[in-house]
């Protein structure tokens, strides 16, 4: 495997380091759902999650999608299902996300409260579709950034939803207590052998659709997704570590194509083109680099994996299904990404 550079020297022995993200869309309807249909078995799409996965063969993996719980339950049987297919994950974090963190205000505007959308991000439920993250190396949780309880209106350069005559939407109040992430934004990380580490750069942005012409969620999606260079710049007050310089990969979800669909295509445009970053697009025969199949052949790119500048990539794909049988035709709607890493 890939000893990484993470502010020092790096390994003398150039191995490989293949890093995943996966929105296996795994969430059930209620909490200790995703647990039960786990260990039960039987259930074709935790099946195929499973088979895509062990397939693949990561080294280090984020999902998203998954329901968490206090004690990760859900998340061990999933590795203990992953382990029995052959792809053991010792490793694994995953931390409460701001999907159904309930609020007693309206925060989506609709004059209701203890809607789902009242949450600090979408979700009827504590902990509906979460993200976490599996690895063969050992996770540095000790030394976690978590940006998730970050407010919106605290990150320099937000653009904030406004009512019509210009005053804050839904209400001042709502606005002095929304936190940006919908699910969660961490910087992980992962200690890979003989002192080098890769910070892993985790999150799963709204998607910038279902609101009115305030465009809530078209604003929010944009500045979770900018955060990333917000966090680069050190810019923000809560920040106690200095950002990585290098030795990072962006992983996650922005629910943003640069060249198609709804949404401020500007804001991921802009990552892409950060020269901190280099955007190795990970392309399949099947669909080049579309990551997501809406149905009635809407298919576009919106999992990314960004390795910092100066990490060589040896390879990268996208696990699109090559019938209506194959595992990843019946795991989600999302694709497996996935990035090789290499270094002399």
């Amino acid at each position: 495997m890939l000893f990484v550079l993470y502010g020092s020297a790096l390994w003398s022995q150039a191995e490989t380091l293949r890093i995943a993200t996966f929105n296996t869309e795994l969430s059930r309807k209620g909490p200790g759902l995703l647990l039960r249909d786990t260990e039960r078995g039987g259930d074709e799409q935790i099946a195929a999650v499973i088979a895509v996965i062990a397939e693949t063969q990561p080294d280090i993996l984020l999902l998203q999608g998954v329901d968490w719980d206090h004690n990760n339950l859900a998340l061990k049987a999933l590795e203990h299902k992953l382990a029995l297919a052959g792809s053991p994950y010792p490793h694994l974090f995953a931390g409460q996300p701001n999907a159904g963190l309930a609020t007693d205000l309206d925060l989506d505007g609709d004059g209701r409260l203890g809607g789902p959308g009242d949450s600090q991000g979408y979700g009827d439920y504590t902990g509906r579709a979460g993200m976490a993250v599996l690895s063969r190396y050992p996770l540095r949780v000790d030394e976690l950034i978590d940006l998730t309880p970050l407010l919106w209106r605290d990150i320099p350069g937000a653009t904030l939803p406004k009512h019509p005559n210009g005053s804050p939407f839904p209400s001042e109040q709502a606005q002095a207590i929304q936190r940006l992430s919908s699910t969660a934004h961490w910087a992980l990380p992962v200690a890979l052998g003989n002192g080098q580490r890769l910070a892993l750069l985790c999150f799963q942005a709204a998607p910038p659709l279902f609101d009115g012409v305030e465009d809530r969620n078209g604003l929010r999606n944009a500045d979770e997704i900018r955060l990333w260079q917000v966090f680069l710049d050190g810019q923000l007050a809560t920040q106690n570590a200095p950002p990585p310089t290098k030795g990072f990969v962006i992983a996650g979800g922005a629910n943003l194509d640069p060249t198609k669909g709804d949404g401020r295509r500007e804001s991921i445009a802009q990552l892409l083109k950060d020269p901190r970053l280099q955007d190795p697009r990970p392309k399949s025969p099947q669909a080049g680099t579309e990551t997501v199949d809406w149905g009635e052949g809407r298919h576009m790119r919106v999992d990314y994996l960004l390795p910092s500048a100066e990490l060589q990539v040896a390879g990268a794909g996208v696990v699109w299904p090559d019938s209506a049988s194959s595992p990843a035709a019946n795991a989600s709607r999302h694709r497996l990404v996935w990035v090789d890493l290499i270094l002399d």
